[in-house]
């Protein structure tokens, strides 16, 4: 399958050598599109020049930091439009190691229409998360389950291998969240159209060079367009 792994970055130039690196080792067959959001630190540039000496990389430049959520949509659609008939999505920080990248794409290739990399599934973790962290991310995603009906234990994750076919059902252009919420929203939306979604495990580990992005705010909106979602479906149901 033609693959292209997106890769949003803003100020990942401590990581993004080491990142194409290991990318290219994992999947040697995959194109990259890199989606760079202004960087001031020269990750875009960087970018370039590691394009020209590994190969089959690309960068999209964007004017200013627009969010997750915006980058992937962007990327996504750059690989529809050059035909890409699979789409992963994941972090530039090394949070998400590419050497699963395999297992994603063979759960696709299995038939899934997401490949979903999973902490919470046998064989997925989080080595040295703090309790608080760990309760957070397992109650947020327990919430998500029980409000939207998502048979999946790891509906923020962020590490994923979409189907060309299933992001075309979904209609990206009615996709609006950013952060946890669209990693949730992409699975909702998928779940309603009847995607198959297979989770792979992962071990994520917390970035060790950067600054992360996360912020309180991200998982507040994440939280309240979970809680409205499921409040928008209730109804839906009852007047259908």
């Amino acid at each position: 399958m033609r693959t292209l792994v997106v890769l949003p970055t803003y100020n990942e130039a401590t990581n993004i050598a080491v990142v194409l690196d290991r990318l290219r080792a994992a999947v040697p067959a995959a194109d990259v599109l890199v989606v760079d959001d202004g960087s001031p630190d020269g990750t875009a540039d960087m970018a370039d020049a590691l394009g020209v000496e590994l190969g089959q990389i690309d960068v999209l430049r964007r004017p200013g930091k627009a969010g997750l959520g915006s980058a992937y949509r962007a990327g996504f659609r750059w690989g529809m439009e050059r035909g890409y008939e699979v789409m992963v999505e994941m972090d530039a920080d090394l949070s998400h190691d590419p050497g699963a990248l395999p297992s994603l794409l063979a759960a696709v290739d299995g038939g899934a229409d997401l490949g979903l990399g999973s902490r919470y599934v046998p064989g997925g973790a989080i080595p040295a998360w703090p309790l608080h962290r760990r309760l957070l991310s397992r109650w947020g995603n327990r919430y998500a389950g029980a409000v939207l009906g998502l048979d999946v234990r790891d509906a923020t994750g962020g590490f994923r291998a979409y189907r060309a076919t299933a992001l075309e059902a979904i209609d990206l252009s009615r996709v609006r969240a950013e952060g946890y919420g669209f990693q949730i929203e992409m699975t909702h939306r998928l779940a309603r159209a009847d995607g198959k979604i297979v989770e792979v495990p992962i071990q994520f580990v917390d970035r060790v060079r950067g600054t992360s992005k996360m912020s309180s705010r991200i998982v507040v909106e994440a939280l309240l367009l979970v809680t409205w979602w499921g409040l928008r479906d209730r109804v839906l149901r009852r007047r259908g």
